[in-house]
């Protein structure tokens, strides 16, 4: 599901990061950005031993926040963001939105034409997807309704399940964005 935001695209798909094609690949990363289970993981195995030697250098990454690396053999880069571990605050949300608007603005810095996103601490993290979903599409939308680029964002989702979670929210959103002339 494709939706236009100013001269930008964004779109959801249901799929495999490391298979996307795409400049940025960004890893929901643990706070030391070492090889994990889920997400991270896999975007150590597809980019090789190299992500987590040149990770190693930046000193870890705070919640919220995202580094860059060099992508090696999975894309020309990667991006780090650390998500918050769920509890039910307010500042679970912030946080979480803060890992999107982050690693766009990396993004946007390196002058990166497309990205591909996982959903961030829906996994053993615990945030709760539907939560998430609303979380993630609104800073994504809102970040390129108002930067001036040319950017390919993909929310790649892992199963069906989170695929429709995703785009039953990315329908609302577009359906009330439209009653009020959003473009």
């Amino acid at each position: 599901m494709k939706f236009q935001v100013g001269k930008s695209i964004f779109e959801i798909v249901e799929g495999d990061i490391t298979r996307q094609d795409c400049e940025a690949v960004v890893n929901a990363a643990n706070p030391r950005l070492s090889p994990g289970g889920g997400v991270s993981g896999a975007i150590h195995r597809a980019a090789g031993r190299q992500l987590w030697e040149e990770a190693k250098k930046l000193g870890g990454c705070k919640t919220g926040e995202a580094k860059i690396t060099k992508g090696y053999k999975l894309a020309k880069y990667v991006i780090h963001t650390v998500g918050p571990v769920y509890r039910g605050s307010k500042e679970d949300r912030e946080l979480l939105e803060n890992c999107y608007i982050n690693s766009l603005k990396i993004a946007f810095e390196h002058k990166i034409k497309s990205i591909a996103f996982p959903a961030i601490s829906t996994g053993i993290y615990g945030y709760p997807m539907e939560e998430a979903a609303e979380v993630a599409i609104k800073a994504i939308i809102n970040f390129l309704k108002n930067c001036d680029c040319e950017m390919n964002v993909k929310l790649v989702l892992y199963g069906n399940e989170a695929y429709k979670i995703h785009e039953k929210f990315l329908e609302r959103f577009m359906a009330k964005a439209n009653k009020q002339n959003f473009k």
